[in-house]
């Protein structure tokens, strides 16, 4: 098909293809993803496209079916003629990227690092000259490799780069990596074209209703309109006998493929067959099967003057589904005899993991050493962090180990493999395959647990804490450290599940885990979390909280230490922090997860330490930079495909109480939480409703949010709920609640000893008491809450305490106290609060202007975050290497900067910052 044909009525297909590369020359990053079906001419448009990019690096690569299972194969084939660049990038990106790609050894790196690394690779090749990298069949890309270049497509902005994907429709079952970027439909052509394209392909006459029905037929599909008629006879084309076919295009295309190829002799359709079952293309390693399978030269001459293929740098079908035909053209006994030799021409030192695949694909039986050799490769998926091929390996594996025992043991860790890969239903199928088998007690209490894991990775409520706790108990007598770690997940399944827990509560399940095996002698944090947290919900009280104090005080003793662990098991010592109002742990582990994060490129973890750190700052009274790093960590999990981490953004909401409808918001997430089965978000959620109605002095609304919060015992969230609880019942003429409220407040704090929990509960009697008692109380809540940083609670420490002094008639007291009030609240952004304050202020005789914004335009949350770091000294690739940008987007954003804030220079910037 020559191209003029291919690109017959294609003008509003190539006019954005066109306009992009203009994009690009400009410094404009542009994404594109074309969608169509098979043969509908997505590859010629890439191929307009690099036609078009005269002047541009092009980089290629091509997603193979057979290939899925081989982790960062498609990436390498695009990056590895970039190598020449890796030492310009940041040593951890380097060094992530080279164990990637099998360059050297190391640990494990996180896929989004590789990401990172990638990103940065491209916008370094793109200083010397526009990139445009073209992936077709993306469809078929192995998942890291998909994964990585959809991460670095959402994070491209200011580079001279372009990523153009051709993704097949419909596409495999499974989630696609590619929503939610830009698109291209790619439909059939219209009947004018479709028949010009015909009639243009087929010399000699046409029968006009041949003509109609293989238009009809084709429904505008290029590579149908060329196909289809190969398959009738000159009589049929010109005689009126079409082909009453009525199976989906895409197969009709490949049947005609099918009976091209069975029209060759048979040693071509061989070497067909061998060159589909070879996804890499490499021509010396085909010719060397060719002779294994005592195939001829002039196979190849033949294969390429039926237009089926190219032999050329590297082997090339003219069409996936040429590829598929070839394969599926083939009996079984063929096919293995092809991997057969595949696999014997394999070079087994620097490509084993190919050669093991191969033999696994010609295994008529299971064979053991084969299995072992699978099993390394997926040591050595693992190892590059490919963990969706080392979930293949490993299922191949359990299917050829010819002992019963020991193929139980590979299908657990297939289906472990699976389930970190994200492959929670492939996981399932493996976790039944391996209960057939003849199984130890140890290895029934690990895939019980594996079970249990999946269930609360689908959904947070309690229907996992049945299968939890069994797992737990299995495994007591069999190996005590899993039993703990069982137990410590049981628990924070219940926890999480909250108010929507129907077995009981989170009470019984600690009943239950306080019966787990003791811990080993040199404690993990895993052990000294269950304990502290089994004593918090058991005992209560002083007695429970001694043991959690002495739990957070090992994590914060480890926080620069043992990361791993940390990371495990933040997502239940951060509440556990809060609930002991430990300030000082509460700010380490989320400053020190953020750090540890940034700089290993755990980017699937980052999201919620920037979440905790974000709350935080918010705490701290730095609303704008929790909310940088809410945007930040929202743009992290709209690139990585995960679910935005909402609470953060929704307290930062409630605090600001700016917004008309944000109650509304607020309680969309909680309905969220609700279907999740997350029934601590809902309390969480009812908390932030409370904060936002008593800062707009809603205290009858308030009080309903708080009572809803405090239903439950909520890790992290009934504190701070019963604060709002007896604010509001204190002006809201509720006193019996919020006396109520206070008793189970005093036993919370008193159990803590903070000065964040002592200066809450000052200010929280101060609120109840009546004349001379409550002014010392009053006092003590300011000191106390000074000595910490939780700036909001000490601002509204002022704000009360000025409201009293008024209600007092001591209005000269009342204005210092209310001005501070307003001038920390306005400061921090917290709106409503603030206007309370300026309405109590003006209610003392003392005149509040309105405070104008600034002239000079606002920055962006990512923008101060980048001139903070940038008045800070850190250089462009420093900024982007912590926010996962590259350092042409940094600089593009510091022009933006600069220009807002009419500075020139980076030490201008700083006092820019100052005032």
């Amino acid at each position: 098909m020559s191209s003029s044909d291919s690109l017959r009525g294609r003008r509003s297909e190539c006019e954005p293809l066109d306009r992009l590369l203009a994009d690009v020359s400009s410094g404009r990053s542009q994404v594109l993803v074309l969608r169509g079906e098979a043969g509908i001419g997505k590859s010629a448009l890439l191929e307009h496209l690099v036609r078009g990019a005269a002047g541009y690096r092009i980089a290629r690569a091509g997603g193979v079916e057979s290939q899925m299972e081989l982790a960062f194969a498609g990436l390498h084939q695009l990056c590895a003629p970039m190598t020449e660049y890796l030492d310009r990038l940041p040593g951890p990106q380097r060094d992530a990227l080279a164990v990637a790609f099998g360059l050297s050894t190391g640990s494990v790196p996180d896929r989004f690092l590789v990401g990172l690394a990638v990103l940065s690779l491209l916008a370094e090749v793109a200083e010397e000259q526009p990139v445009v990298c073209v992936i077709d069949d993306a469809q078929w890309l192995d998942q890291v490799s998909a994964q990585t270049l959809a991460f670095v497509a959402r994070r491209l902005l200011a580079e001279r780069v372009a990523l153009v994907f051709a993704v097949r429709t419909p596409t495999p079952e499974g989630e696609d990596p590619l929503a939610g970027l830009p698109e291209l439909a790619v439909h059939g052509l219209r009947d004018g074209d479709a028949r010009a394209l015909l009639e243009s392909a087929i010399h000699g006459r046409l029968d006009e209703r041949v003509v109609d029905r293989i238009v009809s037929e084709a429904r505008g599909n290029p590579l149908a309109l060329l196909e289809l008629p190969r398959g009738l006879t000159a009589a049929e084309l010109a005689g009126g006998f079409g082909r009453p076919d009525a199976r989906p295009v895409a197969s009709q295309i490949e049947q005609s493929f099918l009976r091209r190829i069975e029209a060759l002799p048979r040693a071509t359709q061989r070497l067909l067959l061998a060159a589909a079952a070879e996804p890499v293309g490499d021509l010396s390693l085909l010719r060397k099967v060719a002779e294994k399978l005592d195939i001829g030269a002039d196979a190849m001459a033949v294969a390429e003057g039926a237009g089926l293929i190219e032999f050329g740098a590297r082997v090339r079908f003219r069409h996936p589904l040429v590829r598929s035909a070839a394969y599926r053209a083939a009996d079984p006994g063929e096919r293995r005899n092809a991997h057969r030799a595949l696999a014997e021409v394999t070079d087994p030192v620097s490509d084993p993991d190919r050669r093991a695949w191969h033999r696994a694909n010609a295994a008529v039986a299971p064979d053991e050493t084969v299995a072992a050799e699978l099993e390394l490769s997926a040591e050595r998926a693992q190892a590059r962090g490919g963990m969706a091929a080392a979930a293949a390996f490993l299922r191949r594996a359990t299917g050829l180990t010819p002992d019963p025992r020991r193929r139980g043991a590979r299908a657990v860790s297939a289906a472990r493999a699976a389930f970190e890969a994200g492959a929670p239903d492939t996981a399932l199928e493996l976790l039944a395959a391996a209960e057939m088998g003849p199984l130890d007690d140890l290895q029934r209490g690990r895939l019980a647990r594996l079970r249990a894991q999946i269930a609360f990775a689908r959904r947070r409520g309690g229907e996992a804490l049945p299968a939890m706790l069994d797992a737990a108990r299995r495994l007591e007598l069999h190996d005590a450290e899993q039993a703990r770690e069982a137990y410590l997940e049981a628990l924070g399944s219940a926890i999480f599940a909250g108010r929507l827990n129907g077995r009981g509560g989170v009470r019984m399940v600690a009943e239950a885990a306080r019966a787990a095996p003791p811990g080993p002698r040199r404690p993990r944090l895993a052990d000294v979390l269950l304990d502290g947290l089994v004593a918090r919900f058991v005992e209560g009280g002083a007695e429970g909280g001694a043991v959690l104090k002495q739990a957070l005080l090992a994590f914060r003793e480890d926080a620069g230490g043992n990361a791993d662990d940390i990371m495990r098991w933040l997502w239940l010592a951060w509440p556990a922090s809060a609930d002991m109002w430990d300030g000082q742990t509460w700010h380490d582990l989320a400053t020190g997860v953020v750090r540890t994060t940034r700089e290993t490129g755990a980017l699937n973890f980052l999201p919620l330490a920037l979440a905790y750190r974000a709350v935080v700052h918010l705490h701290a009274g730095e609303f704008d930079l929790a909310a940088a790093l809410v945007e930040e960590s929202d743009a992290i999990t709209a690139a990585t495909g995960n679910a935005p981490i909402g609470y953060a953004s929704l307290h930062l909401l409630a605090w600001r109480g700016e917004d008309a409808e944000a109650a509304e918001v607020i309680e969309g997430g909680v309905r969220w939480a609700t279907t999740w089965g997350d029934g601590r978000s809902i309390g969480g959620g009812h908390w932030a409703v409370a904060v936002l109605y008593n800062g707009l002095g809603r205290y009858r609304a308030a009080l309903s949010s708080a009572q809803r919060a405090c239903e439950h015992d909520d890790l992290g969230v009934i504190g701070p709920a019963l604060l709002e609880l007896v604010e509001a019942g204190a002006r809201a003429d509720a006193r019996e609640a919020a006396e109520a409220a206070l008793r189970q407040l005093e036993i919370r704090t008193e159990a803590s000893g903070t000065d964040w929990a002592l200066g809450v509960l000052a200010r929280s009697r101060a609120l109840l008491s009546t004349g001379q008692e409550a002014e010392p109380l009053y006092r003590e809540a300011i000191e106390r809450l000074g000595r910490t940083r939780i700036a909001v609670h000490l601002a509204r420490a002022h704000l009360v305490y000025g409201e009293w002094l008024r209600r007092e008639n001591r209005r000269v007291d009342a204005r210092a106290q209310l001005r501070t009030a307003y001038d920390m609240l306005h400061g921090f952004g917290a709106v409503a609060f603030a206007e309370r304050a300026r309405r109590e202020l003006l209610a003392t005789g003392e005149s509040v202007r309105r405070r104008a914004d600034e002239d000079r335009e606002i920055l962006t949350a990512q923008e101060a975050q980048i001139a903070r770091l940038a008045a800070a000294g850190s250089t462009n690739t420093e900024i982007g290497a912590e926010l996962f940008i590259s350092p042409r987007t940094v600089e593009w954003h510091l022009r933006k900067v600069f220009a807002k804030l009419d500075v020139t220079s980076r030490k201008e910037l700083r006092g820019a910052l100052d005032t």
